[in-house]
């Protein structure tokens, strides 16, 4: 009776057995067939670029990632030396994987704050107590007086990934020990203040200010702010002055008398040098430096 009752069930179930274990060898055969079939090659270079590069996905190269970064060089290795952080050694690694020539690319780019002003240069007109963003600060309050100034909240430094960014005394302030010029700051500031400057020299000169008011307004304002007096452009044309502020041209600037001249002479301070290196700026109020006479 037993056995019985166990031969029908084996004579019922083995078909389904059967039919099961022959569709799952039909799917196994597909899919080997699909996985040879569409099988996605990647060039080996691809890998070795991509273990050149330092992998921080920081997009300073103007790609989501250096995965993508890796597989543009290959299909286009004019955009060899875009990588910030990887500097002239990455872009050197590179070039010898595609056995390719690397050419000067020029000085590196690092981030300078066009403002100097900490929180004792400023002028309030209200507490700002809203959301810690300078991005909203900017859009929502007008409590600064100086519309173009450092905001100070932070925007800048959070989007720093090498901690080079600092606010200090209310001034975003660059740590170039650390910095690798990836320009995420530049990006983060929404009143474009930091800007990406080729460092021809260790430390760089520069007009540290972005108000676009008249020098009247902006005395009322700021302590150290740019009046646009075009002392420092009767110097040197390395200096030009338009909408009420002074500007850089880099393509043209040199370490001279001239120049230095141009600092000296500066009513407000608001010229001078940022680097790794860098002397103080000159304190708020103290007066310009005599000119030279003449020999």
């Amino acid at each position: 009776m037993i056995l019985s009752s166990i031969l029908q069930l084996w004579n019922s179930a083995w078909p389904a057995g059967v039919t099961m274990l022959g569709l799952g060898s039909g799917f196994a055969l597909v899919l080997l067939i699909a996985s040879i079939k569409l099988k996605v090659v990647v060039d080996p270079k691809i890998e070795q670029i991509h273990e050149a590069l330092p992998n921080l996905d920081c997009g300073a190269c103007g790609f989501a990632g250096c995965g993508q970064y890796a597989k543009a060089i290959l299909a286009n290795p004019e955009l060899l030396g875009k990588c910030a952080p990887g500097g002239p050694d990455t872009a050197a690694a590179i070039a010898n994987i595609l056995n390719l020539q690397v050419s000067d690319s020029g000085p590196q780019q690092r981030p300078i704050v066009h403002c100097r002003a900490h929180t004792a240069d400023k002028t309030f007109l209200a507490k700002y107590q809203g959301i810690s963003s300078c991005t909203a600060a900017n859009a929502l309050a007008n409590a600064q007086a100086c519309k173009f100034g450092c905001v100070g909240l932070s925007d800048c430094t959070r989007a720093c990934r090498f901690d080079a960014l600092h606010i200090v005394d209310g001034l975003a302030t660059v740590d170039y020990a650390k910095c690798t010029g990836c320009t995420a700051c530049s990006k983060a500031c929404p009143r474009n203040l930091i800007e990406m400057v080729p460092f021809s020299h260790e430390n760089m000169m520069t007009v540290a200010c972005n108000s676009k008011e008249t020098g009247k307004s902006t005395r009322s304002m700021c302590k150290v702010g740019c009046i646009g007096c075009g002392i420092c452009a009767k110097q040197t044309d390395t200096f030009a002055v338009e909408d009420n502020i002074a500007r850089m041209d880099y393509t043209r600037y040199q370490e001279s008398e001239q120049t230095q001249t141009a600092m000296d002479k500066c009513p407000t301070g608001v010229i001078l040098y940022r680097g790794p290196t860098a002397p103080p700026p000159r304190e708020p109020g103290k007066k310009p430096a005599p000119a030279k006479k003449a020999d």
